[in-house]
């Protein structure tokens, strides 16, 4: 009973803010990278409001660039074993799941702008990629078509990752900015975020000549 007793003693001891994020940081590493292989996760709106928390916590700015260094690493991991994944079916003569996925997720027309734009420009095109909402699939599925080894994908990949975490960590900070209370910054990230994951999808269907063509 002591010894429960001395631990219970010590984690109340414990400041709130440090036990947020002790657990925090993990849980925002593992959402951002399963949100890579899978998704149903906005991993942008994740980001975004990890950082506004770290906002309004003392540790600015440390606070918030930890956010954007494990979103960044979580990313990157996450594209990484996608693309290894991935690969796994191209090499294969029955394909896989995971490759039959990508392709279910990229559209013709976007596919076809990707390796045009891959064959142009290499793969810095994932540094834009990863930027503009549903950008990232077509272009990870035309390196893979391409042949582009991982070695050379995860070199292009790992600015990208970091370009994205901090786009969305200073669409936190400015939610942040805004409010007093870290809620009211929350609600505003994840607004920004969903519109805009869902501009691109809007724009195409207010203009659907410019689609056919």
């Amino acid at each position: 009973m002591t010894r429960w007793r001395v631990a219970a003693e010590v984690v109340g001891r414990v400041p709130p803010e440090t036990t947020q994020q002790a657990v925090g940081y993990p849980a925002l590493f593992v959402l951002v990278a399963l949100g890579a292989l899978v998704p149903v996760i906005p991993t942008g709106a994740l980001v975004s409001s990890a950082a506004v928390v770290a906002f309004h916590q003392r540790s600015l700015p440390l606070g918030v660039l930890l956010v954007i260094a494990v979103a960044a690493l979580a990313a990157f991991c996450g594209d990484v074993a996608l693309y290894w994944l991935g690969s796994r079916g191209v090499r294969s003569r029955g394909g896989s799941r995971w490759l039959e996925s990508l392709r279910g997720r990229a559209e013709p027309e976007r596919l076809e702008r990707a390796r045009r734009k891959l064959d142009e420009h290499g793969v810095l095109v994932l540094v834009l990629s990863r930027l503009v909402p549903a950008g990232r699939i077509p272009v990870m599925l035309a390196c893979l078509l391409g042949g582009v080894p991982l070695r050379r994908f995860a070199r292009g990949d790992a600015p990208a990752c970091v370009a994205w975490a901090a786009t969305y960590g200073l669409i936190g900070i400015l939610g942040g900015s805004l409010f007093s209370e870290p809620w009211k910054g929350v609600v505003l990230a994840v607004g920004l975020t969903l519109l805009i994951s869902a501009a691109p999808g809007v724009w195409r269907r207010l203009r659907p000549g410019r689609v056919r063509q």
